[in-house]
This record gives structure tokens, sequence and C-alpha cells, in this order.
């Protein structure tokens, strides 16, 4: 028996159920990086250092594990809809913090609590666009929107910090409003997995694989680590790089950077998506590589087109390295637990956003952006070199 949320006569075909998916999904990832342009703005208005605005970076990836590790799997038993829409819910809570205690402890709230909603809805709306949609392509639509949302969020910071009157507080009223009425949307898709007669006891997050299978998951789980540890520093640290590094404290060039690198690997994914996963594999890998040594040259140079040119590169690598490790990793697992296996991808993906953030935070307070930027580049090439040799063996 399907979960049910709502009477059967109102539920939305599959196809548009699709459609409904992936656009919340997309909007609740554009809703977490809408920040990205607006924290010069609360530094601006409260003086604190750059090193806290990666804590409340932090706060959210800690909000995504989290979830991850304790409800990213639960879907495969308790339903995809259901969980979808608690997630929406949470972001929609976040948006709510946001608006109501804009000071930094709430900031680190509303963070924490927008993390724990992406965490439910990232591994469920994965699998769920999957079984809603086979014939499609689903992993490709999936690994855009992730994408794609995640850009748009950054772009849309930065039009409502030049242009909003209020840019703290319009974009989160604007997001909650259009949340809440996804939440209701989502509440009328079809749900994709039984309800099983005997629910299994809770556990937390565990990874259901075969001994042979290890080995790769765990090259591509390293190798989204180090992409995710790529997006970071670009939607934590990119207002500050521009403006200490590049002398260019505009907040719609602070939205944009992060818009070009996303939006670049949503694009890459489009184009490049007829080809076989080892070679968007390698692909991904040597664009990262080349775009993280470009970036290091940008900051030495300070020169803004090279530090845009880098984001294309860097955004394209971690479009391609991406959706191929999701794809490897989705082709290990069977149906049961394929949620439960994107769940820990995703966690270590995740994963990426935390300590990396902060070691470069921690280390932008003792010496200068461009050498903490080729020494991320350097320990960045070695995970990639690591994650390929047992990805591509």
């Amino acid at each position: 028996m399907s979960v049910t949320l709502a009477p059967a006569r109102l539920r939305m075909s599959r196809g548009l159920g699709f459609r409904v998916v992936a656009v919340a999904f997309a909007t609740a990832l554009a809703f977490s990086t809408v920040p990205t342009p607006l924290y010069a703005l609360y530094q601006q208005r409260d003086g604190f250092p750059a090193f806290l605005v990666t804590v409340v970076f932090a706060a959210y990836a800690v909000g995504v594990m989290l979830s991850l590790y304790l409800a990213g799997h639960v879907s495969d038993w308790l339903g995809r809809r259901r969980v979808l829409v608690a997630g929406l819910l949470a972001e929609a809570l976040s948006a709510a913090v946001f608006l109501l205690w804009p000071e930094v402890p709430g900031l680190i709230v509303a963070r924490l609590v927008s993390g724990a909603g992406i965490g439910a809805i990232t591994a469920t709306a994965t699998a769920h666009l999957s079984e809603l949609r086979t014939q499609a392509r689903p992993g490709l639509a999936a690994t855009v929107v992730n994408a794609g949302g995640l850009a748009l969020g950054p772009l849309a910071g930065g039009l409502f910090a030049r242009f909003a009157g209020e840019p703290l507080h319009t974009p989160f009223a604007v997001f909650l409003v259009v949340l809440l009425l996804e939440a209701a949307a989502v509440s009328l898709v079809p749900e994709t997995v039984e309800r099983r007669e005997e629910r299994p006891a809770y556990r937390p997050q565990r990874l259901s694989l075969p001994s042979a299978a290890r080995p790769e998951f765990t090259g591509a789980a390293i190798g989204a680590f180090a992409a995710f540890a790529l997006s970071g520093l670009f939607m934590a640290l990119a207002p500050t790089l521009l403006a200490h590094e590049l002398h260019e404290p505009s907040r719609l060039l602070a939205g944009l950077a992060p818009f070009t690198m996303l939006g670049t690997a949503a694009l890459a994914q489009i184009g490049l998506a007829r080809l076989a996963t080892r070679t968007q594999l390698r692909a991904g890998y040597a664009l990262m590589g080349t775009g993280l040594v470009a970036l290091a040259a940008s900051a030495f140079a300070g020169s803004l087109p090279l530090f845009f040119g880098a984001s294309v590169l860097a955004g394209a690598g971690f479009g391609l390295g991406f959706r191929a490790a999701v794809g490897t990793v989705a082709a290990l697992a069977d149906d049961l637990t394929r949620g439960e296996v994107l769940a820990a991808l995703f966690l270590a993906a995740y994963a990426g956003l935390v300590l990396p953030v902060l070691l470069i935070g921690l280390a932008m307070l003792v010496t200068s952006g461009a050498v903490v930027l080729a020494g991320f580049a350097g320990l960045e090439l070695v995970l990639l070199g690591w994650s390929a040799r047992r990805t591509l063996a």
C-alpha cells in the first residue's frame, strides 16, 4: 500500500510529479546558497571576521551530514513523498529564522536547519526522480537539478543584494512563500515506495554494499569530497577572495562567481551527458585540477578574468566528476538500498564542505589568500589523484 498524504483523486501524473519534484529540489538547493553574497552584508553590519562566515557556512554542512546520517535513508521504507515534504518544511523554517533572528547565533541556527532539510531532500529526491521517470535519463536530471539549483541561489542572492531595498529580508520572505507552496505541491506527487508490512527497526545510516564494490564506492566518495570542497570554497569564500585578493567588493560579482562555477557544472552535465561514465570521470578530474591551478594563479596575479576562467574550468570538472560519481554509486546498489547508498555518497560529499572550508578560513587569518589557495589546490590534487586510482583502475 502506498504512503498516502492526500486523497487519491488529487494525485498528479508521474510525469508532472517528476517536474514538481525537480523544481522543488532545485528551489530548496537554491535557497541553501542564497546567503552566499549576503554574508558580506552581515559582516559589514556586525563587524565579524571572515572566519565567522566559514563557521556559519560549516553549520549548514554539519546539518546536512547529521540529516543524511540520521534520516537520509529512511525514505527507502517511509516513502519518498513524506520525507521530501518534511525537508521542504525545514527549509521554510530556516527562512523564517533568517527573518526573525538575523544576528550571528540566528544565522548559525538557520543554516543548521537548512542543512538538515537539504540532507533529507537530496538523496530522497535523487531516488524519487529516478523512480518517477525511468526512461528519461533521470540520473542526468537529478545531477543537473543539483548543480543548477545550487547555482541559481548565489545569483538570486546577488541580485537581491544589488537591487532589493532590504536585501537581508526580501530573499528569505520570497523563498518562505515559495517553499511552502512547493511543499503543498509535492504532497500530491505519486509515491514510488510501498509501505512495508513490518517497518524495520530504525537505525542510523550505514552502507550496504558487497565487499567487492566498496573500493569503487570509496574512490567515488573521495572524489565527491574533493569536488564539494571546491564548490564550498566558491560558496563560502568567493566574496572574501574577490574583495581582498582581487579588490572587487561588488556584491553582484560575489553572487556571479559561484553562479558561474555551478552553472557551468550544470551545462557540462547536459552537454556531455552521452559520454561514458569513466570518460566523464577522467574529464572531470582533469578539468578540476586545471581549474584549481588557475584559481591559485588568479589570486597571485590579481586577475579577475583568470579567476572567472578558473571558475568555468572548475565548474565543468565539478559537474562531470560529481555526475559520474553518482552514476557509479547508483549502479552499485539495488532498488531496496539505492536511497541509502546515495545518502552515504552525499554524506561524504558534504563532509567536503566542513573541514576544508573551516581550515581555509583559519589559514586566511594568518597568511594571504593566494598562499592559502595554492595549498588548497595542492591538497585537492592529491585527493583527486587518489580517487582516480580507485575509480579508474
